[in-house]
């Protein structure tokens, strides 16, 4: 049972980072179906900024642990974020259809990160998730709950803060309460003195960035330096945002609704006895309970419980 735990809270922070990076996004009204490909970007940057490290040192045993978690962290957020800013710029800036933008996005994002993890060094992965992967100190120590709770690297806990302090910028601030409002009726924000337009790259750029943590975490803390192809990260992508629904926009939501994504996840690969068709069919649950909570929502109205209004909307200044 703790193994099943330990890999589920591990696949939580995957989703988990995606999922608020996307809510972030679609307060500010934009929906990002580029997040995906954004995740796979900041996997990239993370790597190589990894393998830039590791590679200046004599020797992986002269590896700094904080060294090494401030650089992978920077080069993935600078990643994640540029191919952010170019969906703000397409979606913001030139107004061009979200969905098919984000979609590009997506594709994009996939291959452009096939094509540079084709050039980095990953003889410095093994090593390098090992430390990324430490647990505190202490978890072995406390026993089955040290090594549930505890017993994970530094950004699963990192992830859980983000989501926590989302939760409170968005509901406790002046800062949270304009994007909110940016989210819901632009001209009615800008009528007020807010600059949309700022608030929308903001937090384009900030979600992207937040959304490039997860998939850099999945490759280098939770397969711990294994690299294939960038399709089984899209495929956490989709996921953190099916994710956003069923937490109905809410980031402290997410760190729970992450969890229960990530035992339905795990589940269909712990169960013996059953056929590969049955195990798709179990990994389907989270799409079909965030099916079920939208329907949900749907028909009670509820509006705090509903997406930002102008979430896929274009602004456009001229009409307000």
């Amino acid at each position: 049972m703790s193994v099943f735990l330990i890999s589920a809270i591990s696949i939580a922070t995957v989703l988990l980072f995606g999922c608020v990076g996307e809510i972030i996004t679609e307060k500010a009204g934009h929906l990002n179906l580029g997040i995906p490909g954004i995740m796979c970007m900041g996997t990239a940057g993370g790597c190589l900024g990894v393998s830039l490290y590791m590679g200046a040192l004599s020797s992986p045993e002269n590896a700094s642990w904080i060294l090494l978690v401030l650089i992978s962290i920077l080069f993935s957020v600078v990643f994640a974020a540029a191919l952010g800013a170019v969906y703000a710029l397409l979606t913001v800036t030139l107004r061009c259809n979200q969905n098919i933008t984000g979609l590009a996005i997506t594709i994009f994002g996939g291959g452009a990160t096939n094509f540079i993890m084709s050039f980095v060094d990953r003889t410095h992965f093994d090593p390098a998730g090992k430390l990324i992967s430490t647990p505190l100190p202490f978890a072995d120590s406390l026993g089955v709950f040290g090594q549930v709770v505890l017993g994970h690297g530094v950004f699963v806990y990192l992830a859980i803060a983000i989501a926590i302090a989302c939760a409170i910028v968005l509901n406790k601030t002046r800062v949270g309460l304009h994007l909110r409002a940016v989210g819901e009726s632009p001209a009615t924000a800008d009528a007020a003195g807010i600059n949309v337009t700022a608030y929308k790259y903001v937090a384009i750029l900030s979600g992207s960035a937040i959304a490039g943590l997860g998939g850099f975490y999945y490759i280098m803390d939770y397969i711990k330096g294994s690299w294939e192809n960038a399709s089984t990260i899209e495929g956490f992508g989709w996921l953190a945002i099916a994710l956003v629904i069923f937490v109905l926009w809410k980031p402290n939501f997410g760190i729970l609704g992450a969890f229960l994504f990530g035992a339905c996840y795990i589940v269909a690969f712990v169960i013996s006895g059953i056929t590969s068709t049955q195990k798709e069919i179990i990994k389907m649950l989270p799409y079909v309970i965030t099916i079920v909570v939208l329907v949900i929502t749907s028909a009670r109205k509820n509006r705090e419980n509903q997406p930002p209004a102008s979430l896929g909307l274009p602004y456009f200044r001229e009409d307000r």
